[in-house]
């Protein structure tokens, strides 16, 4: 894509504390990062962030880690000690926003409660993000993504009928809490700065994020009693949006719009379907489906995965094959569209990684810089609080820094 690269981000001059560790928390401070936001990540000496040691490691180091926490510093802090929570409340009291994802309470008991901490910094955006939230009967209860997505109701909707559930193999309920409060750090800044307001908490509880996007779920069962079951690879109440098996593999097929519908039936030599006034409309679809879903297959299976989404893509029909990882890396739209950009550690390995999203053309996100080791900024960031580096060196000596 033809962007100016070097134009500065839409969140230049946005300081940013960041006090979690694992995704939640980190993946909303990556994605102000990612469009030139500040974030100074506060991590515990010794280990860091636990995400530093998830999953593959290269060096030592996994590679997750390099997405998480490109465009931001590290500096170690032993919160635990009285001088290391205070070191902590400087940092925060030149800050824009605090984001944090421990249990409820544990800001407390250093000390750093909002009101605290607003006393010194009244424009202070803070953003909490946990299990439940940070009132209420299960406030103290641990929670991790996958629990919310559970009690999200999103759980119950995964995989087969009469099967046990499946999780959709990442941690969704994390990211999307992170995005909720991305948006409301945003909004609360726009408030503090457009109607001269102060600076404000952000809640947000990981299932109550992953409410919000669970569709007509609660209306459903509100005004008909009706619970939504899993549905396997279908979209239950529209049709025909399914998984077809073709020759040599599957493709996902999205033929419930009323006129894609009648070109679908057209592509599948089925005019007799399309043209069938009963199925004119989703209602009548969605009545006959198994006979639609039926009818699709028949076509489709003895056909390649290639032929099938070439034809229906001359017919402007949706559909698309189920990518692994290496189908993505290896597209090129999502070449062109600057979706796979290659970031080097700080090791010096090269590694292909996510694009920035979303698409800003005015003031672009980048990769900036890539992810930190532990510690790497403790130094320049206590510098910029105005600390010697004799005073530095005597914190690193006793441990609260390193």
């Amino acid at each position: 894509m033809n962007m100016p690269q070097l134009t500065p981000g839409a969140l230049k001059g946005l300081r940013v504390v960041e006090m979690g560790q694992l995704i939640a928390g980190p993946f909303s401070a990556k994605t102000l990062g990612d469009f030139g936001a500040d974030i100074i990540k506060i991590e515990p000496p010794g280990a860091g962030d636990p995400l530093r040691n998830w999953r593959m490691l290269q060096d030592g180091t996994s590679v997750w880690w390099q997405v998480q926490s490109r465009n931001k510093r590290s500096i170690a802090i032993d919160l635990r000690s009285a001088e290391g929570q205070d070191i902590a409340r400087q940092l925060i009291a030149q800050a824009d926003v605090l984001i944090e994802n421990f249990r409820p309470g544990t800001l407390e008991g250093w000390g750093m409660d909002y009101e605290t901490l607003s006393h010194t910094n009244p424009g202070l955006v803070m953003l909490r993000i946990s299990g439940y939230g940070q009132t209420g009967p299960y406030r103290d209860l641990p929670g991790f993504g996958v629990i919310g997505e559970a009690m999200g109701g999103l759980r119950h909707l995964t995989g087969e009928p009469d099967r046990v559930p499946v999780r959709c193999g990442i941690s969704i309920g994390d990211t999307l809490a992170a995005l909720h409060g991305t948006i409301g750090v945003l909004m609360a800044l726009y408030h503090r700065k457009v109607n001269e307001g102060q600076g404000q908490v952000i809640d947000v509880a990981l299932n109550e994020a992953v409410l919000n996007v669970m569709e007509s779920l609660v209306p459903e069962y509100s005004a008909f009693g009706t619970i939504r079951e899993p549905a396997g690879s279908a979209l239950p109440g529209i049709a025909p949006s399914n998984a077809y098996r073709c020759a040599d593999g599957v493709v996902l097929i999205a033929g419930n719009g009323d006129s894609i519908f009648k070109r679908l039936m057209q592509v599948i030599g089925r005019e007799d379907l399309g043209n069938d006034p009963e199925l004119a409309d989703n209602a009548g679809r969605v009545a006959r489906v198994k006979a639609l879903d039926s009818a699709i297959e028949a076509w489709s299976q003895s056909r390649t995965v290639v032929d099938v989404l070439e034809v229906l893509a001359q017919a402007s029909v949706p559909a698309g094959r189920v990518y692994t990882a290496k189908d993505i890396v290896e597209d090129p739209h999502y070449r062109v569209r600057d979706m796979i950009l290659q970031q080097q550690t700080r090791d010096g390995h090269n590694i292909e990684v996510p694009g920035i999203v979303p698409k800003l053309m005015g003031t672009p996100g980048r990769v900036r810089s890539s992810a930190p080791k532990l510690g790497d900024d403790t130094d320049a960031v206590l510098t910029e609080l105005g600390m010697s580096a004799e005073q530095i060196r005597q914190f690193r000596d006793k441990k609260v820094v390193a």
